[in-house]
């Protein structure tokens, strides 16, 4: 991941967060300070699979998703190291993703690239599942890290491992079943970040910007009804922006799906414009939708650093975007 176009103000939740601790030090000391450690995660504990889930309403399915079996999947990919266009740990990883789609429907988008820093293979993965409705819904991730850090043990536990593990969780709950709506095809985009920092547009998404090209002159994009895109989704302390470049009403159906299952505390709290792998098929007229946690540590202090390892994460905001993202496409399917 990308940039942000301007950080806003905190939205109500964190604001209320926040009071509270000035109240409490207030109590105790007559003063008033602001803390400059990350934001806590309110208390809450990280529940181990999606059995911890908060209940739904009666007439909701309760989505299927192994959070403890994700997490595992991100501490594999994680301990294959940097995943930077060319390395090892990026051969590694995509074999891994190869390896658990086996037996999937399974196509692969190979090409090359040249960039400021040289010439590179890319390779997106894409799973399909099928359904009954004429139609398909895209759910996204990127897998690589990016180039300016390969060399600093960069592993990008959050930003790539963790949503790249939610969608081989999400595989295998569409492996083997005939879906009652839309179809579903996984995708795990490659060379998505920048080949240099700050974020330079011209040098970052080239595998969703190929597939998006490819699917439009092939006149597939007309078949996408909602393009989902995870990124840095595996943040302990989870809060899900608003991104203000994705598609309102598909934002507002993610909203419906994060109340429904009792998540809405940990969706949209502020709203924010994002450059991310969902811009390409914006630009074609996709409806998409970006769901970002784009504050990783106070003031995004692990993004894009060494900092970014297991240690941040949990299984239950990995559970609890894995639920909403299936309640999303379930209720996609209803529309």
């Amino acid at each position: 991941m990308r940039r942000s176009e301007g950080r806003p103000e905190l939205g109500p939740g964190k604001l209320a967060h926040c009071w509270g601790i000035a109240l409490f030090l207030l109590l105790i000391s007559s003063g008033c300070a602001r803390s400059s450690s990350t934001h806590a995660s309110e208390g809450k504990p990280a529940a181990e699979s999606s059995a911890e889930v908060a209940p739904v309403l009666a007439d909701t399915p309760v989505p299927e998703f192994n959070a403890s079996r994700a997490m595992e999947y991100v501490k594999e990919i994680v301990a294959f190291g940097p995943r930077a266009l060319g390395s090892e740990g990026h051969k590694k990883t995509e074999n891994f993703i190869l390896a658990h789609l086996k037996g999937d429907q399974v196509e692969r988008d190979d090409f090359e690239i040249t960039t400021l820093e040289g010439r590179f293979p890319v390779h997106n993965i894409l799973a399909r599942y099928p359904g009954s409705k004429d139609g398909v819904i895209v759910i996204a991730s990127h897998y690589d890290t990016n180039w300016p850090l390969r060399t600093e043990n960069y592993v990008g536990a959050n930003d790539g491992a963790s949503s790249s593990a939610l969608l081989l969780e999400l595989a295998n709950q569409m492996r083997g079943k005939k879906r009652d709506g839309y179809s579903v095809w996984l995708l795990w985009d490659d060379a998505e970040e920048s080949m240099k920092l700050p974020w330079d547009d011209a040098e970052s998404l080239y595998g969703v910007k190929h597939l998006a090209d490819k699917w439009q002159t092939a006149g597939t994009l007309k078949k996408v009804k909602a393009f989902l895109l995870e990124d840095m989704i595996g943040d302990a302390d989870l809060n899900i922006e608003r991104d203000a470049n994705s598609t309102p009403w598909l934002e507002d159906l993610i909203g419906g799906a994060a109340t429904r299952l009792g998540y809405q505390s940990h969706f949209f709290a502020r709203e924010i414009a994002v450059t991310d792998d969902h811009a390409p098929f914006l630009s074609r007229g996709v409806p998409s939708a970006d769901l970002i946690d784009l504050d990783y540590g106070y003031n995004n202090v692990f993004h894009h650093t060494i900092h970014d390892t297991l240690d941040k994460l949990s299984p239950k905001s990995l559970a609890i975007v894995g639920t909403v993202t299936l309640q999303t496409v379930y209720m996609l399917d209803q529309r």
